[in-house]
């Protein structure tokens, strides 16, 4: 139980960290992170090419290490979805966050539920895989058909308790994206 208990844990924490790289009306560092720029032949994550800091709220600022790489950064910043226009100046980049439109926000929201519907997919399947070993260990004789039920009741009851997080964490994820 243990064990899937870890696993479903591990869904809400990505899915966590798929929320904070989207872009709200505040200056995130994470909504950089999933940002990869061509360098050095390959694609290297934006914070492994430079600082990344807050310098107030509605502005990102990157410290470039490497001022050869600054136009590779300054277009896939332009080119990503998050409608950053980036500024450069010297080897620092700033990212002024504009103020979002009400159909941005609605855009944004319903690429937060789409996170989330891939998160608690990922938690029915993980259930499914437990559910599916349990069953084989009573072929085994293993398993009781009494031990079984109170397995896939607590399978169950841990499932819901994760599904219940992630429409948490989502709803409040909507609530600060409507702020304005």
């Amino acid at each position: 139980m243990s064990d899937l208990e870890n696993k479903m844990n591990s869904a809400v924490t990505h899915f966590e960290k798929e929320l904070n790289s989207l872009r709200t009306s505040r200056a995130n560092p994470s909504m950089l992170d999933n940002i990869l720029v061509d360098a050095y032949g390959s694609k290297t994550p934006l914070n492994q090419l430079g600082n990344i800091s807050v310098q107030d709220a509605s502005t990102i600022t990157i410290q470039v290490w490497d001022s050869s790489i600054i136009k590779s950064i300054e277009n896939t910043i332009a080119e990503s979805k998050l409608g950053i226009n980036p500024q450069t100046d010297g080897q620092l980049i700033r990212l002024p966050i504009p103020k979002l439109s009400e159909e941005r926000r609605i855009e944004i929201i319903k690429i937060a539920s789409e996170f989330a519907e891939n998160s608690r997919v990922v938690i029915r399947n993980i259930r499914r895989d437990f559910i599916e070993t349990s069953k084989s260990e009573k072929k085994d004789l293993n398993l009781s058909e009494d031990d079984l039920k109170r397995r896939l009741n607590e399978i169950q009851k841990i499932t819901d308790i994760n599904i219940e997080k992630i429409d948490k964490i989502l709803e409040l994820k909507k609530n600060d994206i409507l702020k304005v």
